[in-house]
């Protein structure tokens, strides 16, 4: 099997989110998208439907379809196992099947595909091992996390320490400036 595309687009073939995984542009997916609707027959009950190019397989989803193009030569078995997959990691990752909802978690179900499908080809995964792997952490970003933190606290320790000088300062009663000068002098030595 060799998998084009995958996508969540509207009724209207509009794309919400997509991933192409071979080499294909912009023009030619949304071309694509935007003819799937027109080739549908609303009276079958298929979940796929050919061009002379590719096939489109797909499964409804409330106002939404979760596509995926694939060569016309793909075996239309996996094809169809790879599509329940791909709609049931969507759920995972929105809280409602929605086009916003799915705007606003599209890295994540990008993630998500990529874990599925490889240069084309599915990759022998299920739904909890995708989860596992999107939600790894890095040694790099454990360690930028630690800086951070390392950084703010001393931010902190040094702000309250500056707030009691200056508390101090006003305590002992520092005459002749007003405290705006005192502030612009003590911060801008």
């Amino acid at each position: 099997m060799v998998l084009l595309a995958a996508a969540v687009c509207t009724k209207a073939g509009k794309a919400i989110v997509s991933r192409q995984f071979v080499e294909m542009t912009r023009t030619r997916i949304e071309g694509l998208l935007a003819a799937f609707p027109k080739l549908m027959n609303t009276g079958k009950q298929h979940t796929f439907v050919e061009t002379e190019s590719v096939r489109y397989v797909y499964q409804p989803m409330e106002k939404l379809y979760m596509v995926l193009i694939t060569t016309k030569n793909s075996n239309i078995l996996e094809d169809l196992e790879t599509l329940r997959l791909f709609s049931r990691v969507i759920p995972e990752y929105c809280r409602a099947l929605e086009e916003n909802e799915i705007s606003e978690h599209c890295f994540d179900l990008i993630f998500a595909f990529d874990e599925i499908v490889a240069l084309g080809y599915r990759e022998n995964v299920n739904l909890a091992q995708i989860r596992t792997f999107t939600e790894m952490d890095s040694h790099e970003e454990k360690v930028f996390r630690a800086v951070r933190e390392t950084q703010e606290r001393e931010a902190k320790a040094e702000m309250r320490r500056k707030a009691k000088e200056l508390q101090q300062a006003q305590s002992a009663g520092i005459t002749g400036m007003s405290h705006c000068t005192w502030l612009l002098l003590y911060f801008n030595p």
